[in-house]
């Protein structure tokens, strides 16, 4: 946290997993506020912002709707770099999106006939086909831009993990035979809209998954904390790609608050390359790592391995990798 003025996080696995807070989540990001502005970043396009808002007022967070920057907002943001101001847009969703494109000046319509200038699509749970061959009557007109709010192909609820945007997107996508330009992670129209609205110089950016937030927050060139609290865990740290890795790896968000141990890497004559993290030092030597001091956190085992792998420029799966870097046996 030192020198960062503006902390941004993703929500659901970061804040809120289901109906639970995540352990420690709402004390260090609360901490947080007295000497930065924290900013709720969530693809969700069928919540307004007040309802963002209030839902994290629930777990203790003070929050405004101010503080909450959605894909609908980005992408109503980035309508207005592709359509002339007031102009008729189809929107395909729910309050979430249609209020968002209202309050940006557009005109929303639910009609293809109305010959819109633009189509936008967000996620709603009462979407059916009527609203996506609308989509699709309109976009039959090549000239007509086409901005998805986000392509998340799940989404968690209740009862287990059900079809999110991407998949109605896709079907779009099947009968006209285009793509969008996408407003949400990992996309930079939400990060842009981020750090314009908190007009941030000095941002962190805060995820709990490699190829949405923390690719998202790279190539927005934010400094990024992989949390280990929702989707992504040490396998996946190991395996990302270079677009993906964090820039810092936490177990919870108690560690945001304390101090991050230093990386020291080393290399013996005969090749063998060893990265010390903490008490724990990894060595790799072709494709070959191994826990060679394992010291007591596990956090650091994983940061020196992931480190070893990610400078040897070597893919994972061409590796023998010592199990005790993810947990294993």
């Amino acid at each position: 946290m030192d020198g960062v003025d503006v902390v941004l996080t993703d929500l659901d696995g970061v804040v809120y997993r289901g109906r639970n807070a995540v352990p420690y989540a709402v004390e260090a990001l609360t901490r947080a506020t007295s000497t930065a502005r924290v900013g709720y970043i969530t693809n969700n396009a069928s919540r307004r912002p007040v309802d963002v808002a209030e839902h994290l007022e629930q777990y203790g967070l003070q929050v405004t709707a101010d503080d909450v920057v959605t894909s609908s907002q980005a992408g109503a943001r980035l309508l207005a770099t592709l359509v002339p101001a007031g102009s008729t847009v189809l929107v395909i969703g729910g309050l979430g999106l249609t209020t968002i494109v209202e309050e940006a000046g557009f005109v929303v319509t639910d009609s293809a006939d109305d010959h819109p200038a633009a189509v936008i699509q967000g996620f709603a749970p009462e979407l059916g086909w009527e609203q996506l061959a609308e989509a699709s009557f309109a976009l039959a007109n090549a000239s007509v831009p086409w901005v998805a709010t986000n392509m998340d192909w799940s989404i968690p609820v209740e009862r287990g993990i059900a079809p999110g945007n991407g998949t109605l997107v896709a079907a779009v996508h099947q009968a006209v035979g285009r793509m969008p330009v996408v407003a949400g992670k990992p996309e930079r129209p939400i990060f842009d809209a981020a750090l314009a609205r908190f007009a941030a110089s000095s941002p962190l950016f805060i995820g709990d998954r490699l190829d949405t937030d923390i690719k998202g927050a790279n190539d927005a060139g934010i400094p990024s904390v992989l949390v280990l609290t929702g989707i992504d865990q040490p396998k996946q740290v190991l395996a990302a790609d270079q677009r993906s890795r964090p820039t810092y790896v936490l177990r919870d968000l108690r560690g945001l608050h304390e101090p991050y141990p230093v990386t020291v890497r080393s290399e013996d004559r005969d090749g063998t390359r060893r990265v010390t993290v903490g008490e724990s030092t990894v060595s790799m030597r072709g494709h070959v790592v191994r826990a060679e001091r394992v010291g007591p956190d596990d956090m650091d085992l994983l940061r020196a391995g992931a480190t070893a792998i990610w400078d040897s420029g070597l893919a994972i799966y061409g590796l023998d990798v010592d199990p005790k870097l993810y947990g294993g046996e």
